[in-house]
């Protein structure tokens, strides 16, 4: 039988390469996709930057694949019992 862990939080999840995982797996030229983390007053800034070309795949129209992102990563924040704020450059 399985133990249940929802509610626990996950204290060893790395955000940073949450989000570049993220990026990676969009963009045209993962080897330049990197994310600098930087611990404010408000919690953990996390600034991704892609390669200039890819920078429309990574805002999206509209910004929608951006405001995904920040999303997934604010979830992923969650559970790990951080607060995050996602900045792309």
């Amino acid at each position: 039988m399985m133990e249940d862990n929802i509610g626990v939080p996950c204290q060893d999840i790395d955000l940073s390469c949450v989000l570049a995982d993220m990026a990676r797996a969009i963009v045209d030229h993962p080897e330049k996709v990197s994310v600098a983390e930087n611990e404010t007053e408000e919690g953990i800034l996390l600034t991704l930057s892609v390669d200039e070309g890819d920078m429309g795949m990574v805002i999206g129209k509209h910004g929608k694949i951006a405001r995904a992102i920040r999303t997934v990563m604010k979830a992923a924040a969650k559970i790990a019992d951080k607060k995050i704020t996602v900045d792309i450059q």
